[in-house]
């Protein structure tokens, strides 16, 4: 496929708007790789603690404008400040589809939607984190309507900050969440809620198995509803998966998952790939399971699942 020229921009500034665990780790970081970064937050004490990591405080933002605030204001976090009339705009929520349906008629072509697979359980400006996104991988929405040069303008600044670029449309990205980051906050819920029923003894004795099944229920309950309320369908359909497959045969079951979860993020699996900047061809690439790595001039590096080699 004939990758088509993407004129070279000049890099812009990023401001990040919001500066909780997210907000303030990627404005750490971008700061720490000597980017120009800017941010600003409703709360006086974050917005301290980022002007202390050397994060420019102000309300005028523009480059690429980053919303880390919680799905139930992102609608609302650049009302009272200023914003460049040619900023990209890009989030880092973890649902699409709600976002791109509040963020698509205000901003058009200029809204680019994201999801960084990162985070703990923690929250807020004291869970700031520079290296929370090295190795990540960042999720970026490309939509038909899409321009292509502003989705690489925010790939940028999540390779910048050591994240791998997933490309994706807002209903694949949601769908595959749903699977792998809602039902998990549910099954924790479930399991926590389980094992205080069975009563005091099982509590007592919960070690690491109880530990890492219930880790990210220990997330703000307010973003784990919004979380799974805000994509329900989805939801709904990777539940439903589960209960399948708890009906297997349990030495099945055990087999089945064993297998999925030991090949996970195995690098010998990688093949390297270059891809032309070509929206199917980025989105083939997301789909197979794959991540860019690299920006090049008219084309991007990255990886997919399979056997070792090199394709051009």
């Amino acid at each position: 496929m004939t990758a088509f020229p993407v004129p070279t921009m000049p890099v812009p500034p990023v401001s990040v708007v919001g500066l909780g665990q997210l907000g303030g780790s990627l404005a750490a970081a971008l700061d720490a790789a000597g980017r120009e970064v800017r941010g600003w937050d409703v709360d006086p004490a974050a917005r301290d603690a980022a002007a202390a990591r050397g994060v420019r405080i102000t309300p005028e933002v523009g480059g690429v404008v980053v919303l880390a605030v919680p799905l139930p204001v992102l609608g609302r976090a650049l009302d009272d400040l200023t914003v460049a009339p040619d900023a990209t705009v890009t989030d880092v929520g973890s649902i699409k589809v709600p976002v791109l349906g509040a963020l698509g008629p205000r901003f058009g072509d200029r809204y680019v939607g994201g999801h960084p697979m990162c985070g703990t359980e923690r929250s807020g400006h004291a869970a700031t984190d520079p290296s929370l996104f090295t190795g990540a991988r960042w999720a970026l929405c490309l939509e038909p309507d899409t321009d292509l040069r502003r989705w690489l303008r925010v790939a940028e600044v999540a390779l910048t900050v050591g994240a791998e670029v997933v490309p994706v449309t807002a209903a694949e990205h949601d769908d595959a969440v749903a699977a792998i980051s809602a039902v998990p906050h549910l099954l924790a819920a479930a399991l926590a809620a389980a094992a205080e029923q069975a009563g005091p003894l099982a509590l007592a004795l919960a070690a690491g198995s109880f530990r890492d099944g219930t880790r990210v229920i220990g997330s703000d309950p307010a973003f784990v509803t919004a979380l799974v309320e805000g994509n329900a369908g989805p939801a709904a359909a990777a539940l439903d998966r589960v209960r399948a497959q708890l009906d297997r045969p349990v030495a099945e079951l055990v087999a089945a998952g064993h297998a999925v979860r030991t090949a996970l993020g195995d690098p010998a699996g990688r093949r390297p790939v270059r891809v032309p900047l070509d929206r199917p061809a980025l989105l083939a690439l997301g789909r197979a399971g794959g991540a860019v790595t690299r920006r090049l001039a008219a084309f991007v590096e990255g990886w997919v699942p399979g056997s070792s080699g090199r394709q051009a």
